[in-house]
């Protein structure tokens, strides 16, 4: 699957060779591959209030941004051509799509964001722009042409509800039909254009900003660091001037702001913590009748368990994290908990399932293969884990 769906290349000379460094054109990446749902299927979840969704009209220099969820009449009252719906993180509404998404695991999980799916009528489009992240641009249903430029100049369109591009210089275009994909590397400007009805799935990259991460960080360290000690001026001396601060403040202050020091566990901790917290949007339901701990350990050796696909399960080293949380497993947990971290799933302890991650009938090399043992810690682990809706039991 890989080879088709990297053109032939392997994960590392990809990875060497094209990632973050050279856009590709990839025919036939996935054959067979004419997408997920229809457009009335996509209307329908951007009608939900728990779905994030886009509404985008127009073209040139006028353009239009909606934000959902929508009602009928807004798909109505809109003309044959020139408008875009998009919907984000299908792969969290799916199975398809949290399984699509696992052919890409050739990169790491922490730096995934989501699968989006775009539907346009003939020209719509999201006008000329780039992203700061990397991205694959799979075709569905329908073509789509795209063209793509190396320039630099990056001065967006006053007043636009979107961040379009001034001025966009063509370099090179193609036009993709289903199965097709191209990969971009952040900061190329790409502009695609319906050429019929058609529909493209977008499996993008976090790429945080340094200021984001190191707010984040900051605000880890205010959370979790402790600093003993108060201000004190014993021998404190009146000054000339009581409105001014006096050098001896200002040094006892340095000296207090200078004792915050972190090291390079507060780093795994905060970066296990930032990465693996689930989007502001994201919220998760606990199952409404819940099988009970006997019941679950039975149905779990015969079928085995998944995470919810809004879950982030990431670990460094001996430490793991889950939405946000930090844990450290008991003897004999880690084996398990790194497979279903890198899988997403656990085997059954008694048999090995059908690889879930196969698509239109391919197999990745390897599989799921056997599930390490579990012992009773990891059990009650998963159990509330499976409580709070982090954790979902395998269908048979």
């Amino acid at each position: 699957m890989l080879n088709a769906l990297l053109g032939g290349l392997s994960p590392t000379r990809f990875l060497r060779d094209i990632w973050h460094k050279h856009p590709l054109l990839i025919r036939n990446a996935v054959p067979g591959f004419t997408g997920l749902l229809s457009p009335g299927e996509m209307q329908r979840l951007a009608a939900r209030d728990d779905v994030e969704s886009r509404l985008i009209q127009g073209c040139g220099r006028h353009w239009r941004l909606d934000h959902g969820p929508f009602i009928k009449h807004d798909f109505k009252r809109l003309g044959k051509t020139d408008w875009t719906l998009l919907v984000q993180s299908l792969n969290h509404i799916l199975p398809e799509a949290d399984a699509l998404l696992a052919n890409f695991d050739f990169i790491p999980h922490a730096r995934l964001d989501d699968l989006m799916v775009s539907y346009a009528v003939p020209g719509g489009s999201v006008g000329p722009h780039f992203d700061s992240y990397d991205v694959f641009l799979l075709q569905g249903q329908g073509r789509r042409r795209w063209q793509i430029s190396t320039q630099t100049d990056l001065a967006l369109l006053e007043d636009a509800p979107l961040k379009i591009l001034r001025r966009f210089e063509v370099e090179d275009e193609w036009v993709l039909g289903p199965g097709d994909m191209l990969y971009l590397p952040p900061h190329v400007a790409h502009w695609g254009v319906a050429e019929d009805s058609c529909m493209t799935y977008s499996i993008g990259f976090r790429a945080p900003t340094t200021e984001e991460m190191a707010h984040g960080f900051l605000m880890h360290l205010q959370d979790t660091i402790v600093l003993e000690g108060r201000y004190a001026d014993p021998d404190l001396r009146r000054q000339s001037h009581p409105g001014e601060i006096g050098r001896a403040m200002l040094d006892q202050i340095e000296c207090m702001v200078d004792r915050i020091k972190w090291s390079k566990r507060d780093v795994t901790e905060f970066a296990g913590r930032y990465l693996s917290e689930p989007k502001p949007n994201v919220f998760f339901d606990a199952p409404g009748a819940p099988l009970s701990r006997a019941a679950f350990n039975k149905h779990t050796n015969r079928h085995g368990v998944a995470l919810n696909p809004k879950s982030r399960l990431l670990f460094a080293g001996k430490h793991f994290f889950i939405n946000g949380e930090a844990f450290t497993p008991a003897a004999g947990e880690s084996a398990a908990l790194r497979q279903l971290a890198d899988k997403r799933r656990l085997a059954p302890a008694r048999s090995t399932p059908p690889d879930v991650y196969a698509l239109q009938g391919a197999r990745p090399a390897g599989g799921l293969g056997a599930a390490p043992p579990m012992p009773a810690t990891l059990r009650e682990r998963l159990y509330d884990w499976y409580e709070a809706g982090w954790l979902e039991i395998d269908t048979p």
